[in-house]
């Protein structure tokens, strides 16, 4: 059974930081590209950044330079650095597990006070 387990969320106030972490489990993670997504009520859940298996990583502009993916492959587990939070990162956050299937986390919610 394929799980995806994220936690680090919660409410933080504008300018401060949260780590997410997923860890995963059911899968072989060193094959799996890793994702964070996000989505906001009302909106399309959207990228916010991925790490390949050869730990290549890709950022959506809206979070480049404040937010960093990292994967540590010894505990099959993902994280995602976010400092410098702004209103406008409040969402939902997801983890996504992609090479042959694709499975997704429950999410976790990030809430930033202005």
């Amino acid at each position: 059974q394929v799980q995806l387990v994220e936690s680090g969320g919660g409410l933080v106030q504008a300018g401060g930081s949260l780590r997410l972490s997923c860890t995963a489990s059911g899968i072989i993670f060193t094959r799996n590209t890793m994702a964070w997504y996000r989505q906001a009520p009302g909106k399309q859940r959207r990228l916010v950044a991925t790490i390949t298996s050869a730990g290549s990583t890709d950022y959506a502009d809206s979070v480049k330079g404040r937010f960093t993916i990292s994967r540590d492959n010894a505990k099959n587990t993902v994280y995602l650095q976010m400092n410098s939070l702004k209103p406008e990162d409040t969402a939902v956050y997801y983890c996504k597990a992609s090479s042959d299937y694709i499975y997704w986390g429950q999410g976790t919610q990030v809430t930033v006070s202005s």
